[in-house]
Formats: C-alpha cells, structure tokens, sequence
C-alpha cells in the first residue's frame, strides 16, 4: 500500500518532529493535540527545523514555506478520515495510547495502518485496543526524529506482514533506515541502552569515579557522548520510567540503581529542568554528590572501590545483544547497525556495533570480563548462553575468523 498523507497524534517534541520528517518527504501530514499551546509550540518547532535548514544553504525561504504548508495543526480528527497512517506519540502510558487508538479508530479509514512511537510499550496489546490488530505496528523514531536516521519496526503478534512491509517501506521514503524487530520489553536499542546506562548510575553512586570522569572514558572508549550527559539529555524521568518497566519484566539484572530515584524525587529531570546528574545554568552538581553521600551513609548504597573500567558498561551492553540473539529478537546485523545508527556508536576508530566489538575483543575475553564483573558485582553480569556455547564451539571472534559474524582470512 502507498502511503499518500499521515497523520500524527500528539504534538510533544517527537511528534512535531516526526511530523516534520514526514512533510520533508513531500508527504501532507495531519498533526493533532488536544491542548492548542502544545500545538503552537510543535509548530514552531517544525518551522524552527526547517529555518536551520534555510540559514546553512539546504533550502530556499519559499521551499520551507512550501514543506510547512503541507502540515496541518489540528484539535480535532477532522482531518483525519482519508489519511493512510496514523502515527501516535501520546505520552508514554498504555492508559493514554487506549484512548488515542479506539478514539481514531472511529475516523480512519478501515484501510489506514496504526504505529506508535513508543519506546518500550506492548504493539500486541495496543493493537487489541485499535480493533484492527493486523494492521498495528511499533515505528520507534529516535529523538532527535529530524536527526536521527534509525527506526525501529515492531510487528505485534497479530501484524500482518503487508503491515511490516508497508511500514518499512514508509519508513526508506522518509530517508531513514528500518530495523525490524521482535517485541520484547524496551524493543532492540533501549534494551541495549539500559543496562549500560543503569551500570553508570551503579557506578557513580557506589563512589568508582564522579560523572564527568566515566562520561570522559566513554568518549575515550568511543560513545559519541558519556551516559551521562546523555540520560540529562533524555530525560531521567523518562530513563527512569523506561528502566522501572524493564526491570518488571527482566527481573534482577535491569533493577534500577538508587540514585534515579532521589533525583526525579528532587525534580532534577536532566537539562529540560535545568539540572540532573550535572547542572545547567546557574545550577551546579553539588546536590547530586550530596545525594550520593546520603546514599552511602544511611547504607541505601554500599560504597565500593575507587577506580571505573568502560567494561564495566560495555559488557553488559554486550551481553544484552547476546541474550536478544538467543531470543531472535533482531538479526545480528541488524542489531549492529541500529546500535551505530541509533547511538553512533564506534569502536577503534570505527563505526560498528556490540557484537562485531565483541568478536574484536573476543568473546572468549568477553566472557572473562562477565565472569569477573560477576564475581565482584553479582549476577546481573552472568555471560548469557550464546557468548558461552560460542565459546566452547571454539567461535572466538576475528582471531578466528568466526564469532558472531565470519570474517575472509
């Protein structure tokens, strides 16, 4: 099926962009929210998008005005009975992602595809609330939506493949790339992300080395940016919110260090509220080190050696690849390249993802480094099965010429 017009449900900062992306492909798109100044304020930010473009020499004053003609702000589904998708990007609840679904179900035609943007969210049961569960699907932008290249493509139990097929091919016109993954809580990337990122907060508060310290060996290592930096970016409401999720369905090892909890309490969200792990403005990160001493004192967190290795948050990272392998979760190409497309992740100079780095430090090595992290940090660090039987089968890595990917002589 072509897709001739969209419509995006939820104004926010992703979906004003989102709508953006789609009306940039020469797409008319339909925006809706139910509250007129996050209307305005998704507006101005896709005009905003779109001056960046004309002030560096990408495009005339009249083409934005043109690509900006083809989105239409709305407080009603009015405009939406011809459209051919609706993308959601409501607040991440189930609650609120019921009421958009059965509420547009009413409009569209019986033809339209639903996605929605959520980040970690069942597409299954969604697709239950919309009526047409064949034609629902996970489309995952990653923020910034203008930016960033990768979308993750999750097909729920009862997605036809025409769905996942027209969905992907959505996706290419709109210049992204699609990656097509299994539902799982926390999808593919934020799965990934998780237990590195919780394993830098586990590190901080346990006293290894102070933020500014682990967010500079990670760029060392070859993060475009420290897990710090990035979760005030993102928001650790939202981190949080994410990683409370996934720890109620992974258990254990995605359990939530402390320290997120006392800073969302304290209101320190990330750089939209000014502060979080750092300070921004007048504000320093003098509160947060406060944080961590209470933590240590009142026994909350037990104080551990001075001292922080980045394998301690590529391991796991490493890892959790592994274990969505086991799952057939995604391809391990796949999961490579939404890592590098997602996150921008390198390695030695290179743009490549967790399971080619782990085939160069070998998965024999890897395996060591999990067992040894296990030994001193516990069982959230347990080598998965598939780094083990790749091991024993003698399936090493570059060395060998085989590991998780082949490799010519």
């Amino acid at each position: 099926m072509y897709i001739f017009k969209a419509g995006v449900i939820g104004a926010g900062a992703m979906g004003a962009e989102i709508a953006q992306v789609i009306s940039f492909s020469g797409l008319p798109v339909v925006l809706k929210d139910v509250d007129q100044k996050m209307l305005d304020k998704g507006m101005a930010r896709i005009r905003k998008i779109y001056e960046g473009r004309v002030e560096k020499g990408k495009m005339s004053a009249g083409d934005m005005e043109g690509k900006l003609s083809l989105v239409t702000p709305t407080l009603t589904y009015d405009d939406f009975s011809d459209v051919d998708i609706v993308i959601e990007a409501a607040p991440e609840t189930m609650k609120i992602k019921r009421a958009v679904f059965e509420e547009v179900s009413k409009v569209v035609p019986e033809s339209a595809l639903f996605a929605s943007n959520t980040s970690a969210l069942s597409i299954s049961e969604m697709g239950k609330y919309s009526g047409r569960p064949s034609k629902m699907i996970g489309m995952h932008f990653f923020n910034p939506a203008h930016v960033m290249k990768l979308v993750e493509i999750i097909p729920g139990l009862d997605t036809a493949q025409e769905t996942v097929d027209d969905v992907v091919q959505f996706t290419e016109s709109l210049r992204k790339i699609a990656v097509v993954v299994q539902e799982c809580p926390g999808f593919l990337v934020n799965r990934l992300l998780m237990p590195y990122m919780n394993e830098a907060v586990l590190a901080l508060q346990e006293g290894a080395a102070p933020a500014n310290e682990i967010d500079e060996k990670m760029r060392e290592w070859g993060m475009p940016m420290g897990p710090f930096f990035l979760m005030d970016m993102l928001g650790l409401d939202v981190c949080a919110h994410v990683g409370s999720y996934l720890e109620q369905e992974y258990g254990q090892r995605m359990h939530g260090a402390e320290l997120f909890v006392e800073l969302t309490k304290a209101g320190r969200l990330g750089e939209k509220s000014g502060a979080g792990f750092y300070g921004y403005g007048s504000e320093t990160d003098e509160p947060t080190k406060k944080m961590i001493a209470e933590l240590q004192k009142s026994g909350a967190v037990k104080k551990g050696e001075a001292g922080f290795d980045p394998d301690r948050l590529i391991m796991p990272l490493i890892n959790e690849a592994s274990l969505c392998i086991e799952e057939h979760i995604a391809a391990i190409n796949d999961i490579d390249m939404a890592m590098v497309a997602g996150t921008g992740m390198t390695y030695g100079g290179e743009r490549i993802g967790p399971l080619a780095v782990a085939d160069i430090i070998g998965l024999d090595v890897c395996v060591e480094k999990l067992e040894a992290l296990q030994k001193k940090h516990g069982e959230r660090f347990r080598p998965s099965r598939t780094l083990r039987t790749k091991v024993r089968a003698g399936h090493l890595g570059r060395k060998v010429g085989k590991g998780f990917h082949e490799y010519s002589a």
